[in-house]
């Protein structure tokens, strides 16, 4: 999906004045925003002028007068608590509809008619945009209670949520609004009407990203690309409104449109059943960059945080993926394999750092010792168990105490049992009392955290020991090298997560919250709800705390390993599921392995699989390229079929003496041929390189490494050296594959030493 694109269809993409259509509409946005601010801040003046007209009048001091002072700062308390947690980016959506049948106006001042009027569709396929609704975290009406904003569970949002291209309903385009604060930062477009062309204020209504190559598809004459467009539109309609009792699997081709149809389908279906998906819905996507995109199509949606949008390096709380391992390491650590090693080292952890190996302690005035063998003994019989090692401390306790009342004699002095069980009662507070026996359980059986037994793997010593029979020597040197940088990979993450379940750790202290100044107000602290977190606040905090979500959506499912698979799964033990992937763009080396590692994950439950097949981001001539890389990553595989052709062919070009100096006269060249962004994805090891050669050419060039540029899309991309990134891993193909499907316009192949391109430039594997 178009996570740094910003297409617009050839029919918008004419500049008005010196802005592009994107800017114009991020324009407009804008402008509204401000009006929408400006009406909150009157919103707050008034309640605050409630609140001091309250107190003014209990200065009255009758009875009456004190009992309408709490009541009209009760009320009016509520009101500036909402309008003060709302306050912060709340406006996401729009959508902009036909002529109703039904002109009565609900309570929200928006009407309530869901199909379009008769004739409000011309017989030339022209229309006219009869009503804008913006869709926000709480309704705002301006001062003729002209709704400037609707609060998206009111009925009047629904078609925001409900709307798809094969039952629009009136909705002509819903409209997605990245902000940040009072600042618009990004919009993102879907067409349901693609085949209208609709006018909004005497303009044709404007289309940015996805939604605009929809447009120019539905705009193309005869009727076998409309009959296309339609296909789109019924294969994707279906995912959306899947029945969720079960997993849904979306598989598809680069272009198809998976990531957006899994989007939909989470506001779908979480506007459907509100109450069944109030245990929240977790999106898991594997960049940082995918999830900046999926944050803007599908914000969290209301108070309770519903919609927690994760990257695959920030599923552990506190720990954050910075780090990228070589192919080979993350073969190690994202390996099924990794389990055994990680369940010895967290037994293995408790006997590092020089773990005492005698105690002594004084009971009933006997010196009372255990040795290294007993202790050993002790340690071993404690493992035993199947709880958590770290929740395995008090049976540990328990069987020192035993082996110590053992060895004081004591056991026998006493046939009654009552007296027989106060002695040993006697005999665990004497002993437990001693700081000698304290401090020998803490650091005898200390309490263990994920992070201190990772670090324990960082010696190449004991993870051999752990790792024996596991892991080769070399692996083991090369995994535990990585360990010891500062920071943690993607990889790591999952090690930490199941680290910790095999640790298990105490329930975490709840955090002190501030008092809301409102709670000083005489008579009301038991009346006023209090303030004590923004809704942002507790979102977020929800969002932390859960361990379990209702729905989990897994994008780009293709390239999580065993163990990531392992971590989603916990998250959703008790969940539904869509799980949305190709596996022609996997970058795990091992796809057997890693399905096996799934289907445990997703247990018993039903599954249900659909495919879409058509292309609608890559022209052919780029399609028609890729294809050729695809034939050799997966043979026998079947491409999506591209529906629209530009005439622009990729372009092949070789590097000169310095292959720096070509890509940056590649981009700068690519850059005055699109309007929009263009993407430069090179291998992993050459991403720092590849941003200091484009250092200077603005912010509509990125740099890439191979396996961040999943997911994303861009006008243009130039695609260095495929070799390189071939000979990357066993994965290789497969990723150098998603390299070339990236662009939505044009494509250019910059030919390194390791290439072997023909007298065209065209490299040995992108050759028929």
């Amino acid at each position: 999906m178009a996570a740094q694109a910003q297409q617009v269809s050839a029919v918008d993409s004419v500049p008005d004045g010196h802005d592009s259509v994107r800017e114009r509409e991020i324009r407009i946005e804008q402008e509204h925003l401000d009006r929408v601010y400006h009406r909150l801040e009157e919103k707050i003046h008034e309640a605050e002028f409630l609140m001091n007209d309250a107190a003014r009048r209990g200065q009255v001091g009758t009875p009456g007068a004190l009992a309408e002072r709490d009541a009209q700062v009760f009320r009016a308390g509520i009101h500036l608590n909402r309008l003060h947690s709302e306050y912060e980016d709340f406006l996401f959506g729009r959508i902009d509809l036909l002529l109703g049948k039904d002109g009565k106006k609900g309570p929200d001042g928006a009407y309530t008619a869901v199909e379009p009027a008769e004739g409000a569709v011309r017989e030339d396929g022209t229309a006219d945009i009869a009503e804008t609704l913006h869709i926000g975290r709480m309704g705002v009406l301006d001062e003729d209670y002209t709704p400037l904003v609707i609060d998206w569970r009111a009925p009047a949002a629904a078609p925001f949520y409900r709307s798809t291209p094969v039952d629009p309903g009136r909705v002509v385009r819903r409209r997605v609004i990245r902000s940040k604060g009072r600042r618009v930062l990004g919009v993102e477009d879907d067409l349901m009407r693609p085949e209208l062309t609709a006018r909004l204020d005497g303009r044709e209504l404007a289309v940015i990203g996805d939604g605009a190559l929809m447009a120019a598809l539905g705009r193309s004459r005869g009727h076998t690309m409309r009959d296309i467009v339609a296909s789109i539109q019924a294969e994707q309609d279906l995912v959306i409104r899947a029945p969720a009792a079960s997993v849904t699997y979306v598989e598809g081709g680069p272009g198809t449109g998976k990531t957006a149809v899994a989007l939909h389908r989470a506001a779908y279906l979480l506007y459907q059943d509100r109450r069944r998906y109030a245990g929240g819905i977790l999106i898991v996507s594997p960049t940082p960059l995918l999830v900046a995109y999926t944050e803007g199509v599908l914000p969290s949606l209301g108070e309770e945080g519903q919609v927690a949008i994760r990257a695959m390096g920030s599923l552990v709380d506190g720990a954050e993926a910075t780090l990228y391992d070589s192919p080979s390491v993350a073969r190690a650590k994202g390996s099924s394999r990794m389990l055994k090693v990680l369940r010895r080292a967290a037994r293995g952890a408790l006997e590092r750092n020089g773990s005492p190996d005698r105690l002594r302690v004084v009971a009933f005035g006997r010196r009372l010792e255990l040795e290294a063998e007993e202790l050993a003994e002790i340690r071993r019989t404690a493992l035993g168990g199947t709880a958590p090692v770290n929740l395995l401390r008090p049976r540990a306790r328990k069987l020192l105490l035993d082996a110590l009342w053992g060895r004081s004699g004591a056991a026998g002095r006493h046939t009654d049992p009552e007296l027989a069980a106060e002695l040993r009662s006697s005999f665990d507070e004497d002993v437990t009392s001693e700081d000698a026996f304290v401090a020998f359980l803490d650091a005898w059986w200390p309490e263990l955290t994920p992070r201190e037994v990772l670090a324990a793997m960082a010696d190449d010593k004991r993870l051999g020991r752990w790792s024996r029979r596991v892991l080769n020597p070399g692996e083991v040197r090369k995994v535990a090298r990585s360990l010891q940088r500062e920071g943690y990979s993607v990889h790591d993450i999952a090690l930490l997560d199941e680290l910790q379940a095999i640790l298990g750790a105490p329930a975490r202290p709840r955090r002190k919250r501030e008092m809301d100044p409102l709670d000083q107000l005489t008579g009301l602290q038991e009346l006023m709800p209090v303030r004590e977190e923004t809704q942002w606040e507790r979102a977020e905090r929800l969002a932390q705390e859960r361990t379990e979500y209702a729905h989990v959506i897994v994008d780009e499912a293709q390239d999580l390993t065993p163990m990531q698979w392992r971590m989603v799964g916990r998250r959703g033990r008790h969940a539904t599921w869509t799980i949305v992937g190709d596996p022609a763009q996997s970058s795990w080396s091992d796809p057997d392995e890693a399905a096996a590692a799934r289907d445990e994950a997703l247990g018993s439950r039903p599954r249900r699989r659909f495919r879409l097949t058509v292309n609608y981001r890559n022209p052919a001539e780029i399609a028609d390229l890729a294809s050729r890389v695809l034939a050799l990553a997966m043979p026998g595989s079947e491409p999506p079929s591209a529906v629209r052709s530009t005439g622009v062919e990729p372009r092949f070009t070789v590097a000169g003496d310095s292959l720096g100096q070509t890509v940056r006269e590649e981009a700068a060249r690519l850059l005055e041929r699109v309007d929009g962004t263009v993407g430069v994805v090179v291998a992993m090891q050459r991403r720092e390189e590849a941003r200091r050669w484009l250092a200077g050419l603005g912010d509509r060039v990125v740099a890439l490494g191979s396996l961040e540029a999943k997911g994303l899309e861009y006008d243009a991309t130039l695609v260095v050296s495929p070799a390189e990134i071939a000979d990357e891993s066993p994965a290789g193909l497969r990723v150098l594959y998603v390299a070339l499907t990236r662009a939505t316009q044009q494509l250019t192949v910059v030919s390194g030493q390791r290439d072997e391109p023909d007298a065209a430039g065209v490299p040995d594997l992108l050759r028929d």
